[in-house]
């Protein structure tokens, strides 16, 4: 390794970032741990990957170097510090390993230090989430479970691997879990074992309820009135508040899967959203709106399907409920509520009357007419109206860090009521 990269490996993490270790095992799932990084650093992570040598037969170390917070790493010997294992162990708030295989398991479960990843695995006393990935038989294997239950009983969580088409076209269990779902668990232990570090974000016992998607007002049983939005926004909320320890129930009418721990109530149209929110908001200490709740809908469905032959419909729309009006009307007192604004043009001037007009705490106004922000985007850009008159931007980001920044004014909020 020539020495530019060597001082780049030694560079400290960004502050304030939790330093997570990316272990990447021998598997043909090894292009998956790709998006896992990704993933965590959108999620505002230093990430530094950690490859075994044979795991370089499946993923390039460039890949990684890219997308990752440091240099890749794989050596015990060849790295700028003569204990390379040490730092990283000691430094690390969490130890991912994505894909786990068979051999992986069996060598840390025995205690072998022989390459970069298990020597930091056993030179750390953080947090270590392990993935495993292999072939059916292999994972149902005795040896393999004996050696899973030895790590759990060590603390080891283990993210299962899930159904589905294996390397030789073979069907079964074995399959790497998806990256989200191992981002996610990642960053859910992150945030158990830092919330004594920010009190200010915790949301511990904390009753939110969430609402994503955009409405479908039927036309016919096939054709509906529907808008742009795909509820990422509202999910990741959903997934960011429950990692900070909220109870989070989300009233959804997107396909977006819904995060580990949260309980959802699916919806399709206006009407249907609006009966779960005013059942579910009442018990609730913050209602956040980020729902694109259809404005209109055909005042009657035609109850079968209109035939082009029998020429245009003639629509007679009708207003659809104002959820949002609804809830500030009927909210009790302390209860935090959050509306959103998702504007093409004048965002202050617009979201600040939408602010007063509904009666809200907080108004997300987003721009959806720039690239990458909002409707059915990863990346968003929000500004966060108070009803005190503050102003709160958030450059372009992941959603996940979006919702980050409106559960910290949210916090905020509930710090001084």
């Amino acid at each position: 390794m020539d020495r530019e990269v060597s001082i780049l490996s030694e560079a400290p993490a960004e502050e304030g970032k939790p330093f997570v270790v990316l272990g990447v095992g021998a598997g043909i799932a090894a292009y998956k741990a790709v998006e896992v990084c990704r993933l965590l650093v959108d999620a505002g992570v230093h990430v530094a990957p950690v490859v075994t040598e044979r795991a370089t037969r499946f993923i390039g170390r460039a890949t990684l170097d890219a997308l990752g917070s440091e240099p890749t790493q794989s050596s015990l010997w060849d790295e700028a510090s003569p204990i390379p294992h040490t730092r990283l162990g000691q430094r690390a708030d969490l130890v991912v390993v994505a894909p786990a295989t068979a051999d992986l398991l069996a060598r840390y479960a025995g205690g072998f230090a022989d390459d970069l990843l298990t020597a930091t695995l056993l030179a750390t006393t953080a947090p270590v989430l392990v993935c495993p990935a292999m072939h059916t038989e292999m994972w149902e294997h005795p040896a393999v479970q004996s050696n899973l239950d030895v790590l759990r009983g060590r603390g080891v969580v283990v993210v299962p691997p899930e159904d589905g088409r294996l390397a030789g076209g073979d069907l079964g269990r074995g399959r790497l879990a998806d990256p989200s779902t191992i981002a996610d668990r990642a960053l859910a232990l992150l945030a158990s074992a830092r919330l004594g570090e920010s009190p200010k974000t915790a949301l511990t016992g904390v009753r939110v309820l969430i609402t994503a998607g955009g409405t479908r007002e039927p036309i016919d049983p096939v054709r509906f009135i529907t808008n742009r939005s795909s509820g990422k926004q509202g999910h990741a909320l959903a997934r960011v508040a429950r990692r900070r320890g909220a109870e989070v129930t989300l009233v959804t009418a997107s396909s977006q899967p819904v995060p580990d721990g949260v309980e959802a109530v699916i919806v399709e149209t206006a009407a249907e959203m609006e009966r779960a929110v005013l059942a579910g908001a009442e018990g609730s200490d913050v209602v956040i709106m980020a729902a694109a709740v259809a404005d209109f809908r055909p005042k009657v469905a035609a109850p079968a399907k209109l035939a082009k032959a029998g020429g245009v419909p003639e629509l007679v729309l009708e207003p659809t409920p104002d959820i949002l009006a609804e809830v500030g009307r009927r909210r009790r007192p302390g209860q935090i509520l959050v509306g959103f604004a998702a504007e093409t043009g004048r965002l202050a001037e617009r979201a600040q009357s939408k602010l007063t007009a509904k009666g809200v705490d907080l108004m997300v106004a987003n721009d959806v007419s720039l690239p990458e922000v909002g409707f059915d985007h990863d990346t968003n850009q929000v500004t966060i109206f108070g009803s005190d008159g503050s102003a709160v931007p958030v450059p372009m980001g992941s959603k996940d860090v979006v919702a980050g920044a409106i559960l910290d004014s949210v916090s905020g909020l509930l710090s001084l009521s």
